[in-house]
């Protein structure tokens, strides 16, 4: 059909999510090395437009407020390469200790390194 398959898009969430976190000078394994893992418990996609085979997709990945407690949702919007919006989609992840098999909260250097982007 020449669009991009609709279950694709779940994987530009997660890019946009790891760049991220890059972005701020930490990594999924630097968390993983603390004993966090961040499984996705809840997904939600909206498709306005679709996006083609071959487009060179941009992804704005955003927190709308610093988690208060182990649930953390990220915000993405999807662009073509003209700039035209193409989807949008909310991934909610919890931190989770995989030894005590138990929800925790953000380990204290990502809060720290988050806390400055919100008042």
């Amino acid at each position: 059909m020449g669009f991009l398959y609709y279950g694709y898009y779940a994987l530009y969430y997660e890019s946009g999510r790891a760049e991220a976190i890059r972005n701020l000078g930490f990594t999924y394994k630097q968390l993983e090395a603390l004993g966090i893992h961040m499984p996705v418990v809840e997904l939600h996609a909206h498709y306005y437009r679709p996006a083609l085979y071959d487009d060179l997709i941009t992804v704005r990945t955003i927190l709308k407020e610093l988690p208060t407690s182990p649930k953390i949702q990220f915000h993405s919007e999807l662009y073509n390469e003209a700039g035209i919006f193409l989807n949008k989609g909310v991934t909610t992840l919890v931190f989770y200790d995989p030894v005590a098999k138990m929800k925790v909260n953000m380990h204290p250097e990502l809060h720290q390194r988050l806390a400055p982007y919100f008042p």
